[in-house]
């Protein structure tokens, strides 16, 4: 399985490119990951809605660019089906039974992401209603994600 994490933003802390890589390695063995940043705008403080929502859109558009047909798109949003991680994990195991050999989670920007974004997306997953920096969110994504796998596979795992 091909899994693809399409973000906003670049991740510039030591600490999140430390643990990202980590999660990296151990992922191998499970998967192929990929990563794909595109370049997040500069938000202006106390930005009207209407400035929000294009900066959304430009952000969009970006991302939607690096989204294939053939992609199954999980968009990370907050309005998104919360699971825990065992049916995370079943989730990705049922995307491999079915066939879904390409799995693209998508994290959005600061804003959150464009509506058509939204409505590319296959499945919404939120992983809380609170709200956490997009560049931590690749990471946590990614610990998840390897959780499952574990979980998939019968190997121990903390809890």
């Amino acid at each position: 399985m091909e899994i693809r994490i399409i973000s906003v933003g670049k991740i510039k802390e030591k600490y999140l490119n430390d643990g990202i890589s980590e999660y990296t390695k151990r992922l191998s063995r499970y998967c192929r990951l990929t990563f794909c940043q595109v370049p997040d705008e500069k938000t202006p403080d106390k930005a009207s809605d209407a400035v929000n929502r294009q900066i959304k859109d430009t952000e969009g558009a970006r991302l939607l660019k690096h989204i294939r047909e053939q992609d199954y798109v999980i968009a990370l949003s907050i309005d998104g089906k919360m699971l825990d991680s065992v049916e995370l994990s079943k989730e990705i195991q049922r995307l491999g039974v079915i066939g879904k050999s390409s799995v693209v989670f998508v994290i959005g920007g600061s804003l959150g992401l464009s509506d058509q974004v939204l409505a590319r997306a296959d499945y919404k997953l939120s992983f809380s209603r609170m709200t956490f920096p997009h560049q931590l969110m690749q990471m946590i994504l990614l610990e998840q994600i390897y959780r499952g796998f574990r979980i998939i596979n019968n190997e121990p795992y903390h809890k």
